[in-house]
This record gives structure tokens, C-alpha cells and sequence, in this order.
């Protein structure tokens, strides 16, 4: 049984980027007319743990895919990071285990990247070149009191290869050294989803999350008591539910299925 009518109660639409609009870096198959005809019903705004890349870098590249997306519309745990930092510890002097996007969006925020013996916070993020001499710098400025923060905690993520690490694999090797993160402002932490919806115009009980991870993405909108839908295009599939106890409002095939208002209960 399918739900066509309820997809209409929904004016915000808050959508992860990977496993739900592309998977190994290609839009997924009806990807693009999804999100054109989800704009036609709504406010349509991104919200993702990728840490990698900047809000402009993100747009730009969804362009060139067939995604219309202003970068304004992309949130990202690089961007929420950053504004979480400057809303709590205002400017700050940072160093980041992470890529060129984690930087950019802290200095667009207004903190200083700076090396280690001059920074009061490390940032974690996901790093494609982490190596061991990475992990002893972290324990030796956390041991002389340093303060530490991580995008997310996402353990895997999905590439034409499979899996691979994700910033979780950073962060469980800097927690298996004795030190946790002062927070992990990614999904689902309300923090990315407060964040969000403060670009939203729409009441929360109008707000539909759209992911493909149930740790995160369902969890997440939980957590902030908005409607979500599990789209089986990426991590989580139907079983993974029942497992891990975390049940969607609804479940799609795939985002075409959703924009088509193909709602099942899960």
C-alpha cells in the first residue's frame, strides 16, 4: 500500500546528498527530475556529513550533474561545524585533521587555521591522507589540554568500490587513545538539523527528511521530532529497521519513487 496523498502535507524538504542524489559520484537514475519536480512542491535545501568540501565547491559540482542548488541550500558538516564554533566559542584558532572544504568553511566563518602549537581547537573531519604521524600530533595537543571537536562520526561511506572509512574510523582512533570529542555536530546531532531549519520556512510538522542512513539521517530527524523517509538507494535497507530500532516515517525505493509521493510505511 502506498501513501500518494500524505506527500502533500510536506513544504520543506531536507535532503542527504550521497545514496540519495548520487551514488560513486553519478546522479542516481531519475535523481535530477526528482528534485526539480520536490521544488515545484517546496523548499528543497541539502543537508549532509560530508566534510570534504565547501557549500560552493558542493553546488558547483551537483551543477555540473544536473542538480540546481544555490550554495546557500547546501549544508554541510563542514559549514555546521564552523557556525557552531563562532556561535559558541566566537573566532577561533583552529587545526583540522581534514580536507581543503573543512578549512575553507571555518575561515569563511571567520576562525583562523593555524598549526598545532597555536591552535586552542582541533577539528576532525574526514581525511583522505590521515597517517600515523596525524594521530600523534592529535595526542600530544590533547594531552597538553587541547580542546576537540568532529564534523560527524559516519563509520563508512558508499563509493563504486563499496565502502570505505568514513570520519568515524578518524575519530574512533583518536577515542581508542583515550579522547572523546567535546561534540560531533553532524547528523544526527540536532545541532546539523537546527542549523538547517533555520532556513527552512516552513513549521516543523511541514518538513520532510529525506536520507538513505538510519544512524544518522532517521535518527537526526527524530531527534528533532520532524518526518523522515528511508530511501533504500544507500546504507540502510528495509531490515536494517527491525535491527536497529530506528524506524523511518515512511520508506521510498528511491527519490523518483518519493516524488511520485510512493510513501510506504515501514
Amino acid at each position: 500500500m502506498t501513501y500518494a496523498n500524505r506527500l502533500g502535507q510536506y513544504r520543506a524538504f531536507l535532503l542527504d546528498i550521497d545514496g540519495v542524489l548520487v551514488r560513486g559520484g553519478e546522479p542516481i537514475p531519475g535523481a535530477t527530475e526528482a528534485v526539480r519536480a520536490l521544488q515545484k512542491r517546496g523548499q528543497v535545501l541539502l543537508l549532509s556529513n560530508n566534510s570534504s568540501r565547501s557549500r560552493a565547491v558542493v553546488a558547483e559540482h551537483l551543477g555540473k550533474l544536473g542538480f540546481a542548488f544555490e550554495p546557500e541550500a547546501v549544508v554541510l558538516s563542514s559549514y555546521v561545524v564552523a557556525r557552531y564554533l563562532l556561535e559558541t566559542e566566537g573566532p577561533s584558532k583552529v587545526w583540522t585533521i581534514g580536507e581543503a572544504g573543512l578549512a575553507k568553511e571555518l575561515c569563511l566563518a571567520g576562525h583562523r587555521v593555524v598549526p598545532q602549537e597555536e591552535a586552542n581547537w582541533l577539528v576532525v573531519g574526514i581525511c583522505w591522507n590521515v597517517n600515523y604521524n596525524m594521530f600523534a600530533e592529535a595526542l600530544r595537543f590533547l594531552l597538553n589540554g587541547g580542546r576537540y571537536i568532529a564534523t560527524n562520526t559516519d563509520g563508512t561511506f558508499p563509493t563504486p568500490e563499496g565502502r570505505k572509512p568514513g570520519a568515524g574510523a578518524i575519530v574512533g582512533a583518536i577515542e581508542a587513545m583515550g579522547f572523546y570529542p567535546h561534540v560531533v555536530v553532524g547528523k544526527p546531532s540536532e545541532i546539523a538539523y537546527r542549523i538547517a531549519l533555520e532556513q527552512v520556512q516552513a513549521k516543523n510538522d511541514a518538513v520532510l527528511a529525506i536520507g538513505d542512513r538510519l544512524e544518522t539521517d532517521i535518527l537526526g530527524a527524530q531527534n528533532v521530532k520532524i518526518d523522515s523517509v528511508l530511501v533504500l538507494t544507500g546504507i540502510s535497507s528495509k531490515e536494517d529497521i527491525e535491527r536497529q530500532g530506528t524506524r523511518p516515517t515512511w520508506i521510498a525505493a528511491d527519490l523518483p519513487a518519493l516524488a511520485r509521493g510512493e510513501l510506504q510505511k515501514p
